[in-house]
């Protein structure tokens, strides 16, 4: 790390208030974590850094945002959320938001040790910034360094105030998108019950009436056929008001929406893998249950291959509607592969393609050696049902 000049008071509050407002225009916490990355690498005077943060479901540690990671850190391998230095520092407290500290590497280490100098460009020590929204652990950011030194107090306080500042940020982000999936879970439990206290609750005394009117005709009268028809109407109408109830109440992506249950299941495989997954979702209102579990499953599927054959650095995972139509796409800058030949072996091609025709739309693989891989699953407007169907 090159030598920096002192920090004047104006240059302090300028880096603070850009900080600031790079902060309140990043609405995930992906896009927080980049944000502040980058000022704060920029304010140490490094180039390389990277952020760790904790899945509050899971506990697991997940790379959420990185910049100019030197090639032996950017084998995923080596970016796991498998324990390390400075997260074993934050797990056991040692590393507080008062407490800012430069460490070595351990993730470095052994190419340090073997003195593989291109690969780590030089680089052997970090300065970790423990990330915290109050009370609560929300995890590390690593700025490299080529060397140990000992940061100033001028430098240990600024970062101390924009990791406080970061850590409010992450903490809104997430809040955000609970609140937004928290939202749509209560909408689903409302057109549930008012499926239940009306169109049920009303085709069940339709078809009670009917059935008790039919008792008291006489087995040859000219209004038994068009009432038997009227009935059996009631009752199919009834059988569909009650699968609509049990799809908006079912959860089979243990009680979560779908958008929270995909955004854990990115976290996992990047903790799993050190291949970081950006992510994209769209307000894309209450779906039915049987389309989100399958969706869940294809993007689970599709990560998992991404994990054992792709030998990707990077994937995406987004989740949209264009034109009135509902699409998951999972992509790779992978290794890429024949999609004709690779039916015939296996790898869960045939499978999601299963899953996608069974939430009603369809999926389309596209890839090709060294070009990666894109799995796209498109579902029309008309197989998205949330409500019964209207009565002919």
């Amino acid at each position: 790390m090159r030598n920096r000049p002192r920090l004047s008071q104006t240059r302090a509050l300028r880096v603070l208030k850009e900080v600031a407002e790079a902060l309140n225009s990043a609405p995930t916490e992906q896009g927080a974590a980049g944000e502040a990355l980058s000022r704060m690498a920029d304010l140490l005077g490094v180039e390389t850094g990277w952020v760790w943060l904790r899945d509050a479901q899971s506990g697991h540690f997940y790379s959420a945002a990185v910049q100019s990671l030197p090639p032996y850190l950017q084998e995923p391998v080596r970016m796991t959320g498998r324990s390390c230095w400075c997260l074993e520092l934050f797990r056991s407290g040692q590393l507080t938001a008062r407490n800012i500290d430069v460490v070595e590497c351990s993730r470095l280490a052994p190419a340090v040790k073997t003195r593989q100098a291109a690969e780590t460009q030089g680089l052997r020590c970090h300065a970790s910034v423990p990330l915290y929204a109050g009370n609560r652990p929300l995890g590390v950011m690593n700025l490299a360094m080529r060397g140990w030194r000992r940061l100033t107090r001028q430098e240990l306080d600024l970062l101390t105030t924009i990791a406080d500042q970061v850590g409010i940020a992450i903490e809104r982000a997430r809040l955000g998108e609970q609140s937004i999936e928290h939202a749509r879970a209560d909408e689903r439990a409302r057109i549930a019950r008012d499926v239940h206290d009306t169109l049920a609750q009303g085709f069940t005394a339709v078809a009670l009436h009917i059935e008790s009117g039919l008792s008291r005709l006489e087995p040859r009268d000219d209004a038994r056929p068009a009432l038997r028809r009227a009935l059996d109407v009631a009752r199919e109408s009834l059988d569909e008001a009650r699968r609509s109830i049990r799809s908006l109440r079912a959860s089979p992506l243990e009680n979560r929406p779908l958008a929270e249950a995909l955004r854990s299941l990115s976290r996992q495989f990047t903790a799993d893998t050190g291949v970081r997954v950006s992510m994209e979702v769209s307000d894309v209102g209450p779906l039915p249950a049987d389309i989100e579990s399958e969706l869940y499953r294809i993007a689970g599927e599709a990560l998992t291959n991404v994990g054992k054959h792709a030998a990707a650095r990077e994937a995406s995972l987004r989740l949209d509607t264009t034109r009135g139509r509902l699409r998951l796409t999972v992509s790779d800058d992978g290794a890429g592969f024949r999609v004709r030949g690779a039916r015939r072996r296996g790898f869960g091609l045939l499978g999601i393609e299963d899953r996608g025709r069974r939430a009603g739309g369809r999926a389309t693989i596209r890839s090709a050696p060294g070009r990666g891989t894109t799995i796209a699953v498109t579902v029309p407007a008309h197989a998205i049902r949330t409500s019964v169907k209207p009565v002919r």
